[in-house]
């Protein structure tokens, strides 16, 4: 029993000991994601429009991308293009039938809903990431699910069946320059803050083999191992969507979550201490020199595993991507739909925190993605918990990207009280400044509030009290501030990368 009770205080102890910590080491800076997958309506949304007014879906998001604000999530990877189709309306390809119910019809009453997406998420601090299948063409191999003028219809040509499923050829460069322009058309047509691939390249293998040996033969690309060419046919898809999408608009970026095993060690001797199966040999992806050539800016690896896994263990998985890392950002995926599974390693509840800890202690990992959105709004064995009341429980500005831009705005000018806010209470901050002349870079502002005589540590995240993406929204109302206390505050300017200004003047305010 003294035992028994000796354990439950020093559990007590040590979680106390982590949350102080934790608290204390809160990084300003940190990439937090979430995938939103739209296929099979695994996310959103949860009823095509054949069933549901389109308002409904509008509302059925706002709640999703809310839930997500209060755990301090700050980037969206929303699916809107899950097999040859689309959830946004300026493009060159069918409406979804995960969207509608059928492919090709639009929403009713009409919305275009990465727009909308774009919009709220943006409202919300959250950067957009559209997430794109490159390669999938159908989801089955059912005739009826598909248009007659869906592009498997038009240009069989382009397609081989695999499995229960359509794919693009990725060995014909008029199927490589097909994608481009459908990618480059979403760049070009909406603001979103990213271009964020999967892992799905060539077809996970089966049993029977890709038919692909007669392209094969027709374009070579003087290769006469079909693996180094199916290869080389993925990565030129990559340098050229790269460079697409960087010339439209330098400060998209582009990033790609490969599966969580490049290349095992015994299969290279760059390879991980691992022994599952590869996205080099069975995907055909070699997300390691995308990466070294500076092809994406970011790799997000699937890291679905637990510590200590044999075929791929998360801790060594985790290290191997970080070192290679080449200066561009790793962000880890981590699989909370695996929280209730009744296997070795997630039977304990603290995996998924324990894996935010090991991440958080390697200077090359820069944050994380979850999977999927689902998965953490339901709190699966707790987790969403642990983000929003510890790991997460200020919030964090998006890591910058020198290699693409590291110029800081200008600061913001003239923090006072807003005048204007005339039936706020007294008690609450009420504050305005100006945005900074002639500098077109300022795409949002941070406020931050300190106590009378604290020191101005612009490092600390508790002291965020507001993040926006509107350079035009020159005022605060900080309703979280206590009656009877003073206060400082500064402001400072963030470009679209999120590069952020020299403080402004320091306001300070005694609330009544």
């Amino acid at each position: 029993m003294i035992r028994n009770f000796t354990l439950f205080i020093l559990s007590l102890f040590t979680t106390f000991t982590a949350f102080a910590q934790q608290n204390k080491t809160a990084p300003k800076r940190e990439f937090r994601g979430v995938w939103i997958a739209t296929v099979q309506n695994i996310d959103w949304p949860s009823k095509p429009t054949l069933n549901v007014d389109s308002e409904d879906q509008r509302e059925e998001l706002l709640a999703i991308l809310d839930e997500h604000k209060r755990t301090c999530i700050n980037a969206i990877m929303l699916q809107i293009r899950p097999s040859t189709d689309a959830f946004y309306a300026k493009g060159r390809e069918q409406w979804s039938m995960f969207l509608t119910g059928k492919q090709g019809v639009a929403p009713k009453p009409f919305y275009d809903p990465l727009e909308f997406a774009i919009k709220e998420a943006h409202k919300r601090g959250m950067e957009l990431h559209a997430w794109i299948n490159p390669y999938r063409a159908t989801t089955s191999l059912v005739d009826s699910l598909t248009s007659p003028d869906h592009i498997t219809r038009t240009k069989p040509e382009w397609f081989f069946t695999y499995g229960d499923k359509k794919y693009f050829n990725p060995g014909l460069p008029e199927v490589r320059a097909y994608i481009n322009d459908v990618i480059t058309d979403i760049v070009r047509n909406y603001d979103v803050d990213g271009i964020h691939f999967d892992d799905y390249f060539y077809p996970y293998p089966g049993k029977e083999s890709l038919p692909d040996s007669i392209t094969f033969q027709q374009h070579p690309h003087g290769f006469t191992d079909i693996e180094d060419w199916r290869r080389n046919n993925v990565d030129i898809l990559i340098r050229d969507l790269s460079q697409n999408i960087h010339a439209e608009k330098r400060h998209v970026k582009f990033g790609i979550s490969p599966f969580g095993i490049w290349r095992n060690l015994a299969q290279d001797s760059l390879g991980s201490e691992s022994n599952g199966l590869s996205g080099y040999s069975a995907l055909y992806a070699d997300a390691r020199k995308w990466v070294q050539e500076g092809w994406i800016d970011y790799t997000n690896p699937q890291l679905y595993f637990p510590f200590g896994y044999a075929a791929a263990p998360y801790e060594k998985l985790l290290d191997w991507w970080a070192a290679n890392a080449f200066s561009r950002h790793v962000y880890l995926g981590q699989g909370v739909y695996r929280a209730m599974e009744d296997r070795e390693g997630w039977r304990d509840k603290q995996q998924l925190p324990n894996q935010v800890r090991y991440l958080r202690n390697n200077p090359n990992v820069q944050g994380s993605v979850y999977f999927s959105s689902r998965s953490l709004t339901n709190n699966l064995g707790g987790f969403r918990d642990s983000l929003q009341h510890d790991f997460y429980r200020y919030p964090a500005l998006q890591p910058t990207m020198p290699w693409i831009d590291n110029s800081a705005p200008t600061a913001p000018l003239k923090l006072r009280d807003n005048k204007f806010l005339f039936f706020t209470p007294r008690r609450k901050a009420k504050l305005q400044w100006e945005h900074p002349q002639q500098d077109e870079d300022v795409y949002g502002y941070v406020v931050y509030r300190f106590d009378e005589n604290e020191p101005i540590d612009m490092e600390r995240a508790q002291n965020i009290v507001h993040i926006t993406f509107d350079g035009l929204a020159t005022s605060f109302h900080d309703k979280s501030a206590s009656r009877g206390k003073s206060y400082q505050y500064v402001v400072t300017s963030i470009d679209r990368l999120k590069n952020e200004s020299a403080p402004s003047n320091n306001f300070r305010k005694k609330l009544h």
